[in-house]
């Protein structure tokens, strides 16, 4: 098939892209042209690259003939200090036009990559915008798929971790500060429980989501991503502890919750596993298999 994929050069889009060369698809992806490609230079010759602020959106379509799915997994956190103007570009605009240029080019399915803060109706003080503009484009996706032009598969993905992941998120974070035995990680009590998903079993996910595309309904469809377990955050950092037999104190409780903090997060796996999907890694071999690719 060909597979046109947003948010390529990220860690979800750049594993992505690696899997579907290697599964034979034809891969096409949009990006910057300041984007860094450091994660997909080895597989830059394989794909066709379009700069969406060098060209109109339309190019790849009207270019490449029939994109059969397209996978949408660019997203705008506000974490680097995006004003909300952007962050409404990035997250509602953006994917609005793409998934209206994509059904009046035939394609048959757009797969969404969505999070798992928007199951909760409350709102993370520090990611309220992001949440919110996930929500408005579900919500606008979805009175466009009723249409009946094109299947939207909406994909609620939980806690990813893995490999080459940036070193600001949680996971690696709290890795690499154990492994550099820093002198102390300073933590909330370490109460809420989160699904923790490898990047290897989130990719499996979707390959088996895409060879679905032919038996896919002409509206829309949703999926949970996750291992279907939640554990506390707690038991993830004093794993990560003793896997690095790691020095650092981890200080429990010296931060507070934030607020609207959702303390039990897990995704329901059936409709996957009905499917024939199941997450193989546990997260101790997860853990380890980053230290071992990453640090050591």
């Amino acid at each position: 098939m060909k597979i046109l994929v947003t948010g390529a050069t990220g860690f979800l889009g750049s594993n992505l892209i690696k899997a579907l060369l290697k599964n034979g698809h034809e891969v096409c992806i949009l990006k910057r042209s300041f984007s860094d490609a450091w994660r997909i230079n080895e597989v830059l010759s394989q794909i066709s690259t379009y700069d969406i602020d060098l060209c109109e959106l339309e190019k790849p379509f009207k270019e490449q003939g029939k994109i059969d799915v397209v996978i949408h997994t660019a997203t705008c956190y506000g974490r680097k200090g995006e004003n909300i103007k952007k962050i409404i570009e990035t997250n509602i605009l953006f994917p609005l036009m793409l998934l209206e240029i994509a059904s009046s080019y035939g394609t048959d399915v757009f797969i969404n990559v969505d999070t798992f803060f928007n199951i909760n109706n409350g709102l993370y003080k520090y990611l309220n915008e992001y949440v919110l503009s996930k929500k408005h484009f579900l919500e606008w996706a979805k009175q466009f798929a009723n249409t009946g032009k094109i299947c939207l598969v909406n994909t609620r993905l939980e806690h990813i971790y893995g490999p080459h992941d940036d070193e600001t998120k949680f996971t690696n974070y709290v890795i690499k500060s154990c492994l550099r035995n820093v002198s102390e990680l300073q933590l909330t009590e370490g109460e809420q429980k989160r699904d923790f998903i490898y990047i290897d079993d989130v990719v499996d996910a979707y390959m088996l989501l895409i060879k679905q595309e032919g038996n896919q309904v002409k509206q829309f469809q949703e999926y949970e991503i996750g291992s279907g377990q939640s554990i506390s955050i707690r038991t993830f950092v004093e794993l990560v502890h003793t896997i690095a037999k790691s020095n650092t104190r981890l200080n429990f409780g010296a931060l507070p919750y934030r607020e609207n903090e959702i303390m039990i997060s897990c995704a329901n796996t059936g409709k996957l596993s009905g499917l024939g999907w199941r997450a193989n890694v546990s997260l101790k071999a997860g853990i380890s298999a980053i230290i071992n690719e990453e640090f050591l």
